[in-house]
């Protein structure tokens, strides 16, 4: 089964608009999130901590994604694909 080639994904991020510094503060935002998120985690009662604290570490998973998708959308504006 045939992906989606890297050039249509920058494109279509180009297109609604999203450039490399916006990924890139959603990136440091959803650290704060994490963090944020982790101390309310140790907040709340024994019995919800559980799925507060796979939130998260769900939302930890997010900065990277963002940084790269930013990085991808800065080099393909000095790039013709």
């Amino acid at each position: 089964m045939p992906g989606i080639s890297p050039p249509v994904i920058v494109g279509a991020l180009k297109r609604m608009g999203l450039r490399g510094w916006h990924l890139h503060s959603g990136s440091l935002g959803s650290v704060v999130l994490c963090i944020a998120l982790w101390i309310r985690a140790k907040t709340i009662g024994e019995d919800e901590r559980g799925n507060a604290e796979r939130r998260a570490l769900f939302v930890g998973l997010w900065p990277s994604l963002f940084w790269l998708m930013g990085d991808a959308v800065d080099r393909g504006r000095s790039r013709r694909w």
